[in-house]
């Protein structure tokens, strides 16, 4: 069953020169207990995407999308408490700059606690109740890596390191028992062993407790390793989407083929000391888009036709959005 169902969501900001489309007719599904990557460049609207399924919206955007639902409920049609609702005790969000979602006033004690929901707690005294509480961030902070909880739990966000904030999101993400998580790039600047205890946990709390995750990333080996599913975005678009095996194996669009050509892990065919591959150009400023397909200009299959915007097309269960994909010779 899909949890989350989004079709054609357009997310548009009120710029200088009027209205402008930071993400265009955007086509994204999350099945329980699914890990979907949501790949793209810098720049590409992934973290949109993540603020747009959270509400965390500035007024004067403009969202409108066919479907956005949330296990069949529209999303958009909900008021700010029925929304928050949700977002508390169902879907469960780790931004991609912890200081910054963190209350710098609060211990993080403060906040960890405030996040357990109190059906998790037996009933008695409030006193009781507090030191359940403590007894669960203790083990949600020992379930993501921080052994010295106690010491963590009174500090404040600026006082402890990158690595143990990011860490400390994900334990306040896990408090309320979520079905969903949407991890914008969770283990960014984490060094090497604790990126793989944290894609370690969320593999296994998607396999024990079958908790569904869009993980938004770019390093393309941590995601491959863990994801089922894939959907790729191009300056605010979806261009490829499909089972991460199928896509990996044979990607149908070449902004896809480009992506997976510049991680040297997936070719195995490299020399030594060979360049890497890279894609020409830089993604578009939102202020200045192509006409038709976004990446025509840096395409290298690109012909005439492409000034018109392709229409999503599939094969089986592989949707792709390109007149002229890896599996047709180029006219």
């Amino acid at each position: 069953m899909a949890l989350l169902d989004i079709k054609n969501l357009t997310l548009e900001i009120d710029g200088t020169n009027g209205w402008i489309k930071a993400l265009d007719k955007i086509n994204l599904t999350i099945d329980s207990g699914e890990i979907r990557a949501l790949v793209g460049e810098s720049g590409s609207g992934k973290s949109l995407i993540v603020r747009a399924i959270s509400g965390a919206l500035p007024s004067n955007w403009r969202i409108t999308a066919d479907r956005m639902t949330w296990k069949n409920i529209d999303l958009l049609s909900m008021n700010d408490e029925e929304r928050r609702k949700i977002m508390r005790n169902e879907i469960a969000v780790v931004f991609q700059n912890p200081l910054k979602s963190l209350d710098p006033s609060a211990t993080l004690e403060e906040q960890l606690l405030e996040s357990i929901p109190g059906n998790l707690l037996d009933k008695g005294y409030f006193w009781q109740r507090a030191q359940q509480r403590r007894v669960i961030a203790a083990k949600l902070l020992h379930k993501v890596g921080i052994k010295d909880h106690k010491r963590c739990l009174k500090s404040y966000p600026h006082q402890v390191p990158d690595d143990i904030c990011q860490k400390f999101m994900i334990a306040t993400a896990l408090a309320p028992n979520p079905e969903l998580i949407i991890a914008d790039d969770p283990t960014r600047g984490m060094e090497i062993t604790t990126k793989a205890q944290i894609l370690r946990l969320l593999t296994r709390l998607n396999k024990t407790k079958d908790l569904s995750i869009l993980f938004v990333g770019h390093d393309l080996l941590a995601i491959s390793s863990m994801a089922t599913s894939m959907t790729v975005l191009y300056c605010g678009q979806t261009v490829e989407s499909g089972p991460m095996d199928k896509v990996r194996k044979r990607p149908l669009h070449p902004y896809t083929k480009a992506l997976l050509d510049s991680a040297p892990s997936f070719r195995k065919d490299l020399p030594p000391k060979s360049p890497l591959s890279s894609l020409e150009g830089t993604i578009p400023s939102l202020q200045h888009l192509p006409i038709g397909c976004r990446l025509g200009p840096r395409c290298p299959r690109a012909q005439k036709e492409c000034v018109k915007a392709p229409e999503p097309r599939r094969i089986h269960q592989h949707y792709y959005s390109c007149h002229f994909p890896l599996h047709r010779e180029k006219r």
